[in-house]
């Protein structure tokens, strides 16, 4: 709290470089890109770190094969070579290298097998093209039925042919990248400011409302960038946003099978479109994903329709033994994709002698109406889009979690034409707080469970129990995998003032809804310890600055 009153003081007298709006994946990376580069940089978000769609995606980091489906080779080839930098350099800790199994049954027949596996095999290339090693991610090799049985045994045995091996990649936690971006863009210098809402934003200033006092400040920059999604055309006019909706079902691994690779099933009637199961480490799963258009939706927390559960029951029982049911549900989140609208409705673009740019990282416009026929929005591009007009804030909307930091730098570039410098990107190979090599984290002296949610940090994460009570080193919740220490270290130094903040963001207790009560009475408590321990800390510190 006083790092965050400090930062507040500071946007009422300074002028920084860079104000950036939004505290998801992009917003968080934008902050990263510029803070260093040298721009003396602040981000606001109105509620918490990833309290968006950020935190509620597939926690996949896609290779780009669903993008090589839909004839969008761009976008496909921009994820390997993302995929490559967050796995290799940016976020190993982060990030694992997952194997996916394509059944080849009875909802697979020889000629869609061949096409998929043509597409997969095609995928290969762009791994190979973005030079991540096989020993990250191996080549896809077709199986027998019982090797398919060994990755997954909850498969459906009846017509089982064998099945097809893919790897790509997971994220242990997609707000985990969100809080690791925004962490280490303030080690560059950054504020980093939450709670605290922005209104009135022109393209050198915003006005600054603070959530717990309602308190406002005037705050200044040379630039201000507008990176909140799905709310992006709230702020500016000429933004349009069509929001799509992703569902997501969470069971426990053993519904499945237990299965050691993320499972697949195609969706009847579509052809390259799938249903997936991905396990997770911690004993669940998380089943997905719907597309479908979602106006006036809360894009904080979007509720799970029953017609979604239901589709994902059926379609991903159609590929397992045993089907699925309403019981084997243990959780439920949805996402909102922050779709663009096709550029013909975007007043800015169509007002005569408007001095517009619009920046599509090369890519021709085209992309931007596919799927925007109907009310589908499955088959819309995942394009990002940059807007970039004279007299106003920067935008950068659309595009997805894996191409986050591509996002980042080519808003940064703008920011940098605008400011008449010339600071290269550094992101690419700028690793984040806690990523090492894979070889440094098997070292790491801390749980394998923190090591994979903080990297190299975990011995000091795990440490705060023996410095302040052993029960932090407890789960917050009978069978639940987050320990005390976690919430500890969100409020301590990860900027979490609520238990909200603790609970949905800097750990996700809240995706098995029957932890989430058991777990408040220890969020509240570690709120309270936290608060005398940074008490003691600033009267300590107050009396070394007297000494």
């Amino acid at each position: 709290r006083a790092t965050r009153e400090r930062a507040l003081h500071r946007l009422t007298d300074r002028r920084y470089d860079v104000l950036v709006v939004g505290g998801g994946v992009t917003g968080a990376g934008v902050a990263l890109d510029a803070a260093s580069r040298g721009l003396h940089t602040a981000l606001v978000e109105r509620v918490d770190l990833a309290a968006g769609t950020s935190r509620w995606s597939s926690k996949l980091v896609h290779g780009g094969l669903r993008y090589l489906a839909k004839g969008d080779l761009r976008i496909a080839a921009e994820s390997a070579h993302e995929r490559h930098a967050l796995a290799t350099t940016i976020a190993p800790h982060l990030v694992r290298p997952l194997a996916t199994i394509v059944p080849l049954d009875d909802n697979t027949g020889p000629w869609m097998g061949a096409l998929t596996e043509a597409g997969i095999r095609l995928a290969d290339l762009l791994r190979v093209g973005s030079r991540t090693p096989r020993t990250v991610l191996p080549p896809p090799l077709r199986v027998s039925a019982e090797a398919a049985l060994l990755h997954a045994p909850g498969l459906r045995r009846e017509g089982l042919r064998g099945g097809i091996v893919y790897w790509d990649a997971a994220l242990e936690d997609d707000a985990r990248l969100v809080i690791a971006l925004a962490r280490t863009a303030a080690a560059y210098g950054a504020d980093i400011l939450t709670h605290c809402a922005a209104a009135d934003l022109t393209d050198s200033s915003a006005t600054l409302t603070d959530e717990f006092t309602g308190a406002t400040v005037a705050a200044r920059a040379r630039v201000v960038v507008n990176a909140t999604g799905v709310w992006a055309g709230e702020l500016e006019p000429g933004v349009h946003i069509r929001p799509s909706r992703g569902s997501h079902l969470v069971v426990r691994s053993s519904a499945l099978g237990d299965p050691r690779a993320m499972m697949t099933a195609p969706v009847p009637g579509h052809v390259g479109r799938f249903v997936f199961a991905v396990p997770h480490p911690d004993g669940v799963a998380y089943i997905g994903l719907t597309d479908e258009p979602a106006d006036g939706v809360d894009g904080l927390a979007p509720a799970v329709p029953a017609a979604d559960e239901e589709f994902l029951l059926a379609t991903m029982s159609l590929a397992l033994q045993r089907p699925l049911t309403a019981a084997d549900i243990i959780g439920r989140f949805a996402g909102l994709r922050p779709l663009v609208a096709p550029a013909a409705t975007t007043p800015a673009a169509t007002t005569p002698g408007a001095a517009y740019r619009r920046r599509v990282a090369g890519r021709s416009q085209t992309h931007l109406t596919r799927g925007f026929g109907s009310a589908e929005t499955a088959d819309a591009s995942r394009i990002h889009v940059l807007l970039d007009e004279p007299g106003r804030p920067v935008s950068i909307i659309g595009g997805k979690l894996t191409t986050y930091r591509r996002m980042a730098q080519d808003t940064v570039d703008a920011v940098c034409r605008r400011l008449a410098i010339a600071r290269p990107c550094r992101t690419a190979t700028l690793p984040l707080l806690g990523a090492a090599t894979p070889q440094v984290l098997r070292a790491v002296a801390a749980p394998p469970r923190l090591v994979r949610r903080y990297g190299t940090q975990a011995p000091a994460v795990a440490g705060l129990a023996e410095e302040f009570g052993a029960w932090l080193a407890e789960p917050v919740a009978p069978s639940c995998p987050t320990i005390g220490v976690e919430l500890l270290h969100g409020v301590l130094a990860e900027g979490a003032m609520t238990v909200e903040d603790l609970l949905t963001r800097r750990t996700r207790v809240c995706l098995i809804e029957a932890d989430i009560d058991a777990a408040i009475p220890v969020a509240e408590q570690v709120l309270d310890l936290a608060a005398t321990i940074q008490t003691t800390r600033g009267e300590a510190r107050r009396h070394t600055v007297e000494a």
